[in-house]
């Protein structure tokens, strides 16, 4: 089982965000750094993994609308596969 944290502070832009999260997910390197390619990953992966969101009120003061919907790929993968569990948690 993989678990990764993911820190609301290091993700000040959209471009910034999905280098962040490429790299902290070991993302292939044909990652689109989209949402449409987050939800293709996150939603087909085998690999039992939990990732956990801390500060996330920062990526809703720094990405404004798109923070919002970034979180709801994560969270929507983790409804519709069994292998993530997504948990955010304040710090």
């Amino acid at each position: 089982m993989k678990e990764i944290i993911l820190d609301g502070k290091e993700m000040i832009d959209k471009t910034a965000a999905h280098k962040y999260i490429k790299k902290q997910m070991n993302f292939p390197d044909y990652y689109g750094e989209n949402l449409d390619a987050l939800w293709d990953l996150l939603s087909t992966t085998s690999t039992s993994t939990t990732i956990y969101l801390i500060n996330e009120h920062e990526i809703i003061n720094n990405l404004g609308e798109y923070g919002n919907l970034l979180l709801e790929v994560f969270q929507d993968a983790s409804f519709e596969n069994d292998s993530i569990c997504f948990i955010k948690r304040d710090e």
